[in-house]
């Protein structure tokens, strides 16, 4: 059974910068075999993707609004993808959930195979 687990969530001032990790676990499931994503969803919102990557293909893909801002990073060897977010609006504040991918669409929701539960990012003006 795979779980993605998500932790470093919290209150951040506008500005301010904030890790996230998502630890992978399961009997088979190796993050090098993956494309690993972030998503989120802010409250009256749809879910939204944020970014991507994969180690196997050495690629990474963002989401406009986090350009320049946030960076996906991962340890294949200890299963954990990352995201670093730097310079956060209040516009960023929502549930951070990572997704792993095996085949299909890096920004696409719906393709994803696992779900993380998510954890609240809340930024502050």
């Amino acid at each position: 059974q795979v779980q993605l687990v998500e932790f470093g969530g919290g209150l951040v001032q506008a500005g301010g910068s904030l890790r996230l990790s998502c630890a992978a676990s399961g009997s088979t499931f190796n993050i090098n075999t993956y494309i690993m994503g972030w998503f989120r969803q802010a409250p009256g919102k749809e879910r939204e993707f944020v970014a991507a990557t994969s180690r196997s293909v050495g690629s990474t893909e963002y989401a406009d609004f986090v350009k320049g801002r946030f960076t996906i990073a991962t340890d294949g060897a200890a299963n954990v993808v990352y995201l670093q977010m730097s310079n956060v609006k209040p516009e960023d504040t929502a549930v951070y959930c990572c997704a792993a991918l095996h085949v299909g669409t890096w920004s696409r929701d719906a393709d994803h195979d696992y779900w993380g539960q998510g954890t609240q990012v809340t930024v502050s003006s």
